[in-house]
């Protein structure tokens, strides 16, 4: 999987960083990652983790039973992480770029006071 993630991707990946968890966890760590702003549904979220450990960048971790039904937890593997940070550099890099553009814009916006000839007015 190259980069550029996809926001969700990026998350999931960024929640395992942590620790390993199981797909209902997940949900809310990206949902609380993302200020609420994604919001994965579980096929959503189990599809994407079936793509991520076809991929190599998660591993099941373990399994267990929880009032009868299978929970299973998922962690970051090396290939994740080694994604992970590619990534992360990739987009500091583009804040970087995009805050250096920004403030050279505010300045230049900045009113100058007229001068009048002779002092005060």
């Amino acid at each position: 999987m190259d980069t550029p993630l996809r926001e969700p991707t990026f998350l999931i990946l960024t929640a395992l960083a942590a620790q390993p968890m199981h797909g209902y966890g997940l949900i809310g760590e990206v949902a609380a990652l993302s200020d609420n702003r994604v919001s994965l549904r579980p096929g959503t979220l189990y599809g994407a983790l079936d793509r991520l450990v076809d991929a190599r960048l998660v591993e099941v971790d373990r399994e267990e039973v929880v009032d009868g039904r299978l929970r299973r937890y998922y962690r970051l593997s090396p290939g994740g992480e080694t994604t992970l940070s590619a990534e992360t550099e990739r987009l500091r890099r583009n804040v970087e770029a995009a805050t250096i553009r920004l403030s050279k814009r505010t300045r230049a916006a900045l009113p100058t006071t007229p001068r009048t000839a002779g002092g005060l007015a």
